[in-house]
Parts: structure tokens; C-alpha cells; sequence
């Protein structure tokens, strides 16, 4: 059945996704972060984050649709939290319309304000949580990500919801040559999460498509020796430019192997990676952290805003 806001997940094809069937839900249009490596642009363009036209009447009318056993993840492909939503707070009103009808949240994000502003209602509901943390490397955080939230902060937000009882996975996504791929980096990357309160991670390799290549190739000091690396040895997979599958081992294992010494569950993303080596987790995504906290109910709204 159609729906307007809400759509199933739908990795564009991509015959390597592990995701289990989940629900994709994106408050905003474009993306302020600007993250140099952003696979979702060559979809959804360069531009700031725009809020989407009437977002609460839509989301009402698109639950009497949905299945409420299928979980809801919020940011696939515009990350919910940024700038532009503390003026906004578009996320804030989703999540008081879905967390007290039980539905089954992931939020994924770069952002912050999921603990410093939203940790209230988050934490009484169904919702995990997995940030992006992909470097300790302040100086190429900057670069690459140039309008997120430091690291650090990013690791301060984990520290504050995990102490509040809300589960948390981090995507260690992407793992880039020559920019966050140092193993000691990615190693201490992992140990400072799960000190922080993460049970799971999640990492992947870059992928190139031109939009995003032709970015990265822009980097200063490194950027023509990642746009080579993928011109002369990528593989096409999917429409992406994969490196070779030993090189995009060697980049893996630090955050996997760090993960399985400290007893994290891990996974990998859309590499093709099997085994229990490289995937040891209920989930890819994380959405078998979500908690069971408030049981699904019926959809509570006005007739006006169900449209009915």
C-alpha cells in the first residue's frame, strides 16, 4: 500500500544489503551536514536541509497504513538532527507523535540533540539509537564532515542517553584511505565508544559514485590519491566503486576485531562479508537494540490531522 511519507527501506538496489525489512523515515529534504563522502546525494542533491511539507498530517494518515511490528528508522538518507532543527524541532514532533503509540524507533545521526534536547522522550520509549562516530581525527572531521558536531561531542551525546537506559550502536561508516583508516585511530575509535555506553557497532568502507568521488578528490593533501586508488583499482559493484575485497578487509578488521576483544556485537555494511568473523550481531542496522518499553496502540490523532 502507497504511502506519502514513509517509505519501506530501499538500499537503491544495492544486492549486498543485509537490512532487515524496516521502514525509512526522513524529516527533511537535502542535507546541511554536507559530508564530503555523502553517498545519498547523487538522490536527494547538494542542499541545506529543507523540511518536508506537511510532515504531522502525513506521518497520522500514513500510520493507519503501516504494519507496527516493522521498526521505523529516522534519517537513512537526511540526517534528523541537523542545525536547522533546533529552530525546527521537525524530528521533536515526529517522535511525540510515534514513541507514545509504541512504535519501534531507530534514529540515526551525526547530530547531538538527540540527547541534549530530545533525551526526555527518548528514553521512555521503543528507540535506539545509532550515531555516526567515524574518527577521532578533529582536523579531518572538519574536512570531510564540514557541519557536524565534533567527534567528541558526538561521543559525549552517546555517553548521556546510554546512561539514561537507551540502547546504542555506532556506525563506524566510512572507513576512508588515508583519512580515518589508521588502525591504532580506529581501534581506540571502538574502545572509547563501548566505554561510553555502545553495545554495537557497525563499519563500512567507502564507496565511490561520481558525485561523491569528484568531492573527495577535491580533499586537500589526499584527495588525488583517493580519487586514483578507486579510478585504477575500484570494482563495480552496485553502481559503487568498491576496492578490492583483501584492501577492504585490512580497512575492517581494527574496528571488528576491537569490537569482538571488548564483547561488542558487530556487522558490517554492504560488503559482502560473511561469517561470524565479520558479522556477529542480531542485526546489521541495529534495530534489534530497540527496547520494549510502551506496547503499540492504536493510532491517536484528531480527524482533522488523520484527514478522516
Amino acid at each position: 500500500m502507497r504511502l506519502s511519507l514513509v517509505n519501506l527501506f530501499d538500499p537503491w538496489g544495492s544486492s549486498l544489503c543485509t537490512c532487515p525489512v524496516k521502514y525509512s523515515l526522513n524529516p527533511y529534504t537535502g542535507c546541511s551536514i554536507a559530508c564530503r563522502y555523502c553517498y545519498a546525494t547523487a538522490y536527494i542533491g547538494e542542499k541545506p536541509s529543507t523540511p518536508k511539507k506537511d510532515v504531522v498530517r502525513r506521518l497520522y494518515r500514513d500510520l493507519l497504513r503501516m504494519d507496527p511490528r516493522i521498526p521505523i528508522n529516522i534519517g537513512t538518507s537526511s540526517d534528523p538532527y541537523p542545525p536547522e532543527e533546533e529552530r525546527i524541532g521537525l524530528t521533536r514532533r515526529i517522535l511525540e507523535v510515534l514513541v507514545p503509540q509504541g512504535r519501534r524507533i531507530l534514529i540515526t545521526t551525526k547530530g547531538t540533540m538527540y540527547a541534549t534536547r530530545d533525551i526526555d522522550i527518548i528514553s521512555r520509549g521503543n528507540v535506539a539509537v545509532t550515531p555516526s562516530i567515524t574518527m577521532l581525527d578533529e582536523k579531518w572531521s572538519r574536512i570531510v564532515e564540514p557541519h557536524a558536531p565534533l567527534q567528541r561531542d558526538r561521543i559525549e551525546a552517546l555517553k548521556a542517553v546510554a546512561s539514561h537506559g537507551v540502547p546504542v550502536g555506532v556506525r563506524v561508516d566510512p572507513v576512508i584511505p588515508y583519512i580515518n583508516d589508521d588502525p591504532s585511530m580506529l581501534r581506540e575509535l571502538v574502545s572509547r565508544v563501548w566505554e561510553a555506553g555502545a553495545s554495537f557497532i557497525v563499519t563500512s568502507t567507502y564507496k565511490a559514485r561520481p558525485d561523491n568521488l569528484a568531492r573527495m578528490r577535491r580533499l586537500p593533501e589526499v584527495g588525488e590519491r583517493i580519487y586514483r586508488l578507486y579510478r585504477e583499482k575500484g570494482v563495480r559493484v552496485n553502481g559503487y566503486l568498491y576496492l578490492p575485497r583483501r584492501e577492504r578487509e585490512e580497512l575492517l578488521k581494527p574496528v571488528v576485531e576491537e569490537a569482538r576483544r571488548l564483547g561488542m556485537e558487530y556487522a558490517t555494511c554492504r560488503e559482502g562479508l560473511t561469517g561470524r568473523y565479520w558479522f556477529n550481531a542480531k542485526s546489521c542496522d541495529g534495530v534489534h537494540l530497540i527496547p520494549s518499553r510502551i506496547k503499540p496502540s492504536g493510532i491517536q490523532g484528531s480527524k482533522r490531522l488523520l484527514g478522516v
